[in-house]
Order: structure tokens, then sequence, then C-alpha cells
């Protein structure tokens, strides 16, 4: 069973349809722990806000997904119709943590880029207004391909690295990677980490393997270098960064930088900065 697979076998998605029809104005979402908004546009076009200042102009076919119910208006202008579907999508509070956390506040989907997704999307919706037997089941199974299919996505665009998840789903291990991202600087062998796992050596090597795919050591390379990037696009000194996630200079991190990477930290940088 691929990586994916193992992680959401278990998955206990339940979505409920609360409004389909015309919109006019300004109509505002609040923000809401409890389940994640899937936004539709079925004809027409609006703009949709988020309370970071983000403003995507949706078209008929989009589809946009708040997994974590993050606070958002959506405003159509008077000269325009734009009829819409919504739905609430929820997960058990343990899995919310391991997986929705992880995710960036919302998720855009043009169905010209993204047909399979959003035509799950539209599925959900039709059977959300069907009088037939089996609709919640077939909602909520539906769901279940919409989450695989978003993850993956957003696993080949590398925006979440599963194994972290995975590694977060276990009791000790994720008490281990809150402690490697606190302190990635610090010089981790795999003693120290066993350690902080509460397990044997050989056990931790084992267990972190299967859990992770990666073994200990290459993993904390990993973290390091995931979190220079963000450091970099904060366009830190490369000196700086490299002493903030474990290395003594600069040239030490471009090293294992470009390694991994296949570019070094500045030119990576450079590129970074001139996309934007």
């Amino acid at each position: 069973m691929d990586k994916l697979s193992h992680l959401l076998q278990s998955l206990e998605i339940n979505a409920e349809v609360f409004f389909s029809g015309n919109l006019c104005g300004i109509q505002s979402f609040e923000d809401n722990n409890e389940s994640g908004f899937l936004h539709f546009v079925q004809s027409g076009s609006l703009t949709l806000r988020t309370e970071e200042e983000h403003s995507l102009i949706m078209h008929a076919g989009s589809v946009i997904f708040f997994p974590n119910g993050t606070s958002h208006q959506i405003e159509i202008a008077k000269s325009e119709d734009a009829q819409m579907i919504c739905a609430a999508i929820k997960l058990p509070p343990s899995q919310h943590k391991q997986l929705i956390s992880h995710l960036p506040k919302f998720l855009y989907f043009n169905k010209l880029e993204e047909q399979d997704i959003t035509d799950t999307v539209e599925k959900i919706f039709r059977e959300g207004f069907a009088e037939k037997q089996g609709r919640q089941i077939m909602i909520d199974r539906l769901c279940d391909i919409f989450m695989v299919q978003t993850l993956r996505k957003v696993v080949e665009q590398g925006t979440i690295e599963l194994g972290l998840i995975a590694a977060q789903s276990h009791p000790q291990l994720a008490k281990l990677i809150e402690a490697l991202k606190r302190q990635p600087e610090r010089e981790w062998n795999l003693e120290e980490m066993a350690e902080s796992a509460a397990m044997s050596r050989s056990k931790f090597s084992s267990v972190f393997k299967d859990t992770v795919g990666q073994a200990p050591i290459e993993y904390v390379t990993s973290l390091r270098m995931a979190m220079a990037k963000g450091l970099l696009q904060q366009n830190k000194p490369v000196g700086l960064v490299a002493n903030e996630v474990g290395y003594e200079n600069a040239s030490s991190l471009a090293k294992v930088f470009k390694k991994h990477f296949g570019t070094t930290p500045k030119k990576w940088m450079q590129k970074y900065l001139n996309s934007r």
C-alpha cells in the first residue's frame, strides 16, 4: 500500500450541503474550527476575499476549499448573476489535527486545469439535492475521493509532506517531530531522538522508517532543508539561515542544499524572488 493510501484508509469525512442558489451582494463566512468550507460556482462569476486580503475572481466550474474553515467573504456585483453551492466538510478532531491542519489556508481549483477534482465536486452537490436512497453515504464517499484527489495534488506540488503528517499521527513520534521543529539547529543523533520518543534505538529506527519513509537522520536533513527554504523566502541572509537550521556557515548549508535541490541557496532565493 502506498503512503497516501495508508494515511487515508481510516479517514472519516462527513459533508453537509447547506446552500444552493443565486447569491447577491456580500456574503460572509465566519471562522469555523469544526469544519471546512467547500464552494462550487455553478454559473456566473464572483469575487472571493480572505481575511489575509487574498482576492480571487471565480468563474463557472471553479472550486475553492477552505480546509480549516477560514473566515472569508463572497461578493457579487449588481450586474452579475452567480449561482453557488456550499458545503461543510467535517472530520473527527484527531484526523483534523493530523491532516487538515497541514494544508494551506485555501485550495483553488479551476475546471479547465483540474477537471477530475471539479467533476467530483459537481457529483457531491448533485447528490446533495437528490432525494435518493443512500444519499448521505454517496456524498461521504465522494468526499473521500475529493480529499484523495486534493491531497494527491498538493503532494505532487510539494505543498505538504506525507511523512511529516504520518509521523504526527504517532503518539511517540509526534513529540519528537515537534522537538525537531523547535530546535532544528540542535546536533540531533539517533540516541537522542530515540530517547525523546521513549523507544529503544533499534525499535525507534524501525518505527520511524516505516512511518515516515526515511531514516531519522535523513529526515532531520529534509526538515532542515524545508525550513531553510521558508527562511530564504523571508529574504534572510544565507549565513543566518544556516545557523538557524543547524549548519556552521553558509558554505556548509550550500553543500547540503545543492545536493538536496540541485541548486545553491542564493540561486534558489533569487529565482524565488524573481517569480513573485
